[in-house]
């Protein structure tokens, strides 16, 4: 699978707080999760354990919002939610 990730989506992870690598692993390894208008989407929970704009966070989820063309992979954009997630919908990396 081939994955090409959109400027937009590259600004907004550096506004976010997420790296290029992180979003190839969650398109990679993340679990599915639903998307508006079409889209797809996968997500995936890091453990942080630092600051981030002057708070404490001992997580951070990155979601990744993506469309399929073939065997590639486009990103739309990816979001970065910081705080601890506990049960199915913690996957800690």
């Amino acid at each position: 699978m081939d994955i090409q990730i959109g400027s937009h989506t590259l600004e907004r992870a550096a506004e976010r707080g997420a790296t290029e690598g992180e979003i190839r692993d969650v398109l990679q390894k993340g679990v599915p999760i639903p998307g508006k208008q079409d889209r797809l989407g996968k997500a995936r929970v890091y453990d942080f354990r630092q600051a981030r704009l002057g708070k404490y966070y001992e997580q951070k989820r990155v979601e990744v919002f993506y469309t399929s063309e073939g065997q590639t992979l486009i990103t739309v954009t990816v979001y970065v939610f910081y705080g601890k997630w506990e049960g199915e919908s913690a996957n800690p990396v």
